[in-house]
């Protein structure tokens, strides 16, 4: 693995960048991870399961969802399955994103797909339209400290959450939606993004209404990955015309 660092050519200015590039990640991560842990604990958690849940799964949206059908008492296959129809979407960021870190070694690309979260995703993509390679020193800046401080933060979360006595009163959690709304808007630029934007929302909403949470996350996805698919042959060839 060091023979690959050393192959990309990079050094610590790398490293500081992607430390530099983390800061807003890990602002407006922090909310959710003290959130994630107060509720943790008010759902049945002990702190050190809380901590755990945050140390190995490292999804908000997906343990939020574990969280809430442990409290329900449901058979342990279905939390699986509704965690896995949460994170479906990081299936398609590692396909997106591999052709970005083809250069990485096979460890590093192991590291670097456990720490794909959507912001992280979002920055890689943003850094590679730039035309910046995404080296390994620079990505494990950038995304360590969200995951140090994510874990950190359930610790509190799940330490002093009964100090808070109704966690929903503090509308925290209606910051998810604008984070992750902030996340697509930086997308803005894309071709067709918003028949993308506009698809997934209408199929997710309609799966809302059907199938039922969490899969409206999956399908709503899955509804823009095809019709972008549709799409990208026309988008190739007027990109290659120009």
């Amino acid at each position: 693995m060091a023979t690959d660092i050393l192959n990309e050519r990079t050094g610590p200015g790398d490293l500081a960048q992607g430390l530099r590039d983390s800061v807003p990640v890990v602002v407006a991560a922090s909310p959710f991870g003290i959130l994630f842990g107060a509720l943790a604990v008010e759902n049945g958690f002990t702190v050190f399961e809380a901590v755990l849940m945050s140390a190995t799964i490292f999804a908000g949206a997906s343990q939020m969802v574990g969280i809430d059908l442990f409290g329900q008492k449901v058979a342990p296959w279905l939390i699986v399955f509704s965690i896995f129809a949460v994170n479906f979407r990081h299936v398609l960021y590692s396909a997106a994103i591999g052709r970005r870190i083809a250069h990485w070694g096979p460890i590093q690309r192991l590291f670097g797909f456990f720490l794909l979260v959507d912001p992280m995703f979002a920055e890689a993509e943003r850094r590679g339209e730039q035309g910046k390679r995404i080296s390994f020193l620079w990505y494990m800046g950038a995304a360590l400290p969200v995951y140090v401080l994510w874990v950190a933060e359930a610790w509190v979360g799940a330490l002093f959450g009964r100090m808070m006595p109704d966690t929903h009163a503090w509308g925290i959690d209606f910051l998810l939606p604008i984070y992750f709304l902030g996340l697509v808007m930086g997308f803005r630029k894309r071709p067709i993004w918003l028949p993308v934007v506009a698809v997934s929302a209408v199929a997710s909403m309609i799966a809302y209404n059907t199938v039922g949470s969490p899969w409206h996350v999956s399908i709503g996805a899955l509804a823009g990955v095809l019709l972008a698919a549709v799409f990208a042959p026309s988008i190739k060839q007027k990109e290659e015309g120009e």
